[in-house]
């Protein structure tokens, strides 16, 4: 579709994002001895949820990081959420009580398409995820856009990252 591959199994990115993590591929996230998946992760004042990976014995903080799936591509820029996401929010509010703890709190953003000049979140979409997005970050939260590239044997992420545009689109 569009300029190449899309990928729209969303359980395959954090896979994918684990091993290049293991692998010092992602800038910002290189160094840790340990890459653990699926991490409960229950703070105190939230429901307790999980979050795709957790990151230890490294050259920072320990963190915990969710893997969100993009493919909605709006003129130039990527954008994620593709329909309302509560779970989202949710995701949003527990990376932000990671960093209330002192652990990195990171929303790793997972390009899955070939196109796209930057990531922005889908404001006409999900307002509110917007929105909490914007607030998490002004508060510690690091945002990562990751592109992954496919082809017809395999899907990899080489470390190239994409700028991030958290604006009220015009």
């Amino acid at each position: 579709m569009g300029q190449g591959w899309i990928g729209v199994n969303t359980a395959r990115p954090n896979a994918v994002l684990a091993e290049a993590i293991a692998a010092d591929r992602i800038p910002g996230l290189g160094g840790y001895g340990s890459v653990r998946r699926e991490v409960p992760f229950a703070p105190v004042g939230l429901p307790a949820g999980r979050l795709d990976l957790g990151l230890s014995d490294g050259p920072a903080a320990d963190a915990l990081v969710e893997i969100k799936n993009v493919t909605l591509l709006d003129g130039e820029r990527l954008c994620f959420p593709d329909a309302r996401s509560e779970r989202g929010r949710k995701h949003l509010d527990l990376l932000a009580a990671a960093v209330a703890q002192g652990r990195r709190g990171i929303i790793l953003f997972a390009l899955n398409r070939p196109e796209g000049r930057f990531f922005a979140p889908a404001w006409a979409v999900d307002p509110a995820y917007a929105e909490r997005l914007r607030d998490v970050v002004g508060v510690g939260v690091e945002a990562i856009a990751a592109r992954l590239r496919h082809d017809a044997d395999a899907i990899e992420a080489d470390g190239t990252t994409l700028p991030i545009d958290l604006s009220l689109p015009a």
